[in-house]
């Protein structure tokens, strides 16, 4: 429900968003790729496209920092204030994701999971979380990963509620959107699934 008005509320944003992209780039005007949702189950998330078209396909597209070349000036934009990840309400209402929990990661990353990391798949993957809240692109993997697990032993209604609040701070300051530096990710270790 929350979703559904969310949306609504949105779509002049969502309608000025579409037309700034197409205008700079072209179609599509949705990025969609395949991430893990719960239980590792694929989905597809839905995200503004904010890079070039065909950038999935360099690695340099792996590490979105401010001066990244693929980068649109509306990317540029959208990126800075959390915009692009709007349509994931749609993920949202469809059930794949929640509001709160985990951001979705890569399919081929959870393969490489440990024991201790597969935990993050035991609820929903979110739009916001405790890792956002927490430094969101400063922080390394391992840090997200404690946060991830964090959240996931200590999920609840007033834990969620406090998260979409701190969140609002996190968006309007544009702290930790972009990646400062090639740091040691698990982004590293190989080049995203093919998207759609």
């Amino acid at each position: 429900m929350v979703s559904i008005l969310l949306l609504v509320a949105l779509l002049p944003l969502f309608l000025s968003v579409a037309i700034c992209i197409y205008l700079e780039d072209g179609r599509p005007i949705f990025f969609r790729q395949k991430r893990a949702g719960k239980d590792g189950k694929p989905f597809l998330i839905l995200k503004f496209r904010g890079m070039k078209k065909g950038a999935e396909k360099d690695p340099r597209s792996l590490f979105v920092d401010e001066k990244n070349p693929f980068l649109t000036k509306v990317g540029r934009f959208i990126r800075k204030w959390s915009i692009d990840e709007l349509p994931q309400l749609i993920n949202v209402l469809k059930g794949d994701m929640s509001l709160v929990g985990p951001r979705p990661t890569l399919l081929y990353q959870i393969k490489r999971y440990n024991d201790f990391q597969k935990r993050r798949l035991l609820v929903k993957p979110g739009i916001t979380g405790w890792a956002e809240i927490h430094g969101r692109n400063e922080l390394t993997w391992e840090e997200r990963i404690k946060y991830d697990v964090w959240y996931v032993e200590h999920k609840s209604l007033s834990l969620d509620i406090y998260i979409l609040l701190r969140t609002i701070p996190v968006v309007l300051k544009a702290k930790g959107v972009f990646h400062p530096t090639e740091r040691d990710r698990v982004d590293k270790i190989a080049m995203p699934e093919e998207n759609i």
